[in-house]
C-alpha cells in the first residue's frame, strides 16, 4: 500500500508505463489506484494505492525484481511515497 504525492503529474504516467512489466510478471492486482479518496488523519496524499499479491513473498519479490527496481527510479523523480508490504490475513 502506498500514499504517494505526485511532483511531476506530467511524467508520472512514464513511472506507471515502466511499473506494468513488474506488476504483470508477479500478478499484481490493484484494489486502489488513484480515485477519489480522503485522509483523515496524518498526511495527505495526492494518491493512495492499495495492490493485492497471491502472497507475502511474492510481494517482496515484485518490489525486489529487476523490473520494478527500474521503474522506482523513475517514481523517486517524480513523486514522494509512504510505501509499506504488508502480510495479509
Amino acid at each position: 500500500m502506498a500514499m504517494v504525492d505526485i511532483t511531476d503529474p506530467d511524467n508520472y504516467p512514464r513511472y506507471i508505463a515502466a511499473n506494468k512489466a513488474a506488476f504483470d510478471k508477479y500478478g499484481a492486482k490493484f484494489l486502489v489506484r488513484g480515485g477519489e479518496g480522503q485522509v483523515y488523519e496524518g498526511p495527505a496524499a495526492t494518491r493512495l494505492v492499495v495492490i493485492e499479491f497471491d502472497s507475502y513473498q511474492t510481494a517482496l519479490d515484485c518490489f525486489h525484481s529487476p523490473e520494478y527496481q527500474a521503474a522506482l527510479k523513475l517514481r523517486r523523480q517524480f513523486s514522494t511515497a509512504h510505501f509499506a508490504i504488508v502480510e495479509g490475513a
